[in-house]
């Protein structure tokens, strides 16, 4: 989301995705089999979380103030695994934390720059 926010157009206040501009030209790692494997299982208990409300649509699972507890705890172990696999993390204070929005967009851009280069 920070890159999209960083490289999209806007109208009016809304976002305006382009596939060539946001998508195309996002950075990816090349995470080890041990990363991809941590990615999958989250993103498949993203989807298990999911399947715990047949009933519910999209929009009612992802309601920032209604969204079930084990959705979202699927979706935060999810992005700290592909945090992991980016190496987008840092150490404070004798502790391991994620770099800041900003931090990731650097990191982002400097990756794109190197993927460019090739």
């Amino acid at each position: 989301m920070a890159w999209m926010r960083t490289v999209a157009g806007r109208l009016e206040m809304r976002y305006q995705y382009s596939g060539t501009i946001v998508y195309n030209n996002f950075p990816w790692p090349s995470p080890s089999d041990k990363a991809k494997a941590k990615i999958e299982q989250t993103a498949q208990a993203i989807l298990d979380a999911r399947a715990l409300y047949p009933d519910s649509s999209l929009a009612d699972l992802y309601d920032e103030l209604t969204m079930p507890a084990e959705l979202r705890r699927a979706h935060q172990a999810n992005d700290k695994a592909v945090m992991e696999a980016y190496g987008f993390t840092k150490v404070a204070d004798g502790k391991k934390t994620w770099l800041t929005e900003s931090e990731t967009v650097e990191k982002l851009f400097e990756m794109y720059e190197e993927m460019t280069k090739k």
